[in-house]
């Protein structure tokens, strides 16, 4: 108790200020590495290999599913500008074929009129 009153430390302020120097020292060393510009150089590298590696995984994924005869994204983006292309060509086909029973009703009708104006007439 002694030894506490005269200004030395308990073992746990010891190791409680030895962390806090070395929590310290660590921050000092990451600040300088993060200050030089090769720091930011690495980092965009990172990020441009991180970048490719993804893009590599996703033409991977589509290779396989390709192999194992599943569709894959580019599959689906293709079959449905193919379904959306269809669909428009059956759209204008129904409107001929609209256009073209309003033609022959139309024929029919007048048709009709006209034999009924002949058979008034005699």
């Amino acid at each position: 108790m002694a030894d506490r009153q005269n200004g030395a430390q308990s073992p746990e302020q010891q190791v409680r200020a030895l962390y806090e120097e070395a929590e310290s020292n660590t921050a000092n060393a990451f600040e300088a590495l993060v200050n030089k510009p090769s720091f930011g150089q690495l980092l965009a590298l990172s990020a441009e290999n991180t970048a490719a590696l993804t893009r590599m995984a996703f033409d991977g994924v589509d290779l396989l599913w390709r192999n194992l005869r599943l569709a894959g994204r580019a599959d689906i983006v293709r079959l449905s500008r193919q379904l959306n292309r269809t669909e428009d060509k059956l759209e204008r086909v129904l409107q001929e074929v609209e256009k073209l029973r309003d033609e022959v009703t139309g024929e029919r009708g007048s048709g009709a009129r006209e034999r009924d104006r002949e058979g008034a007439a005699s």
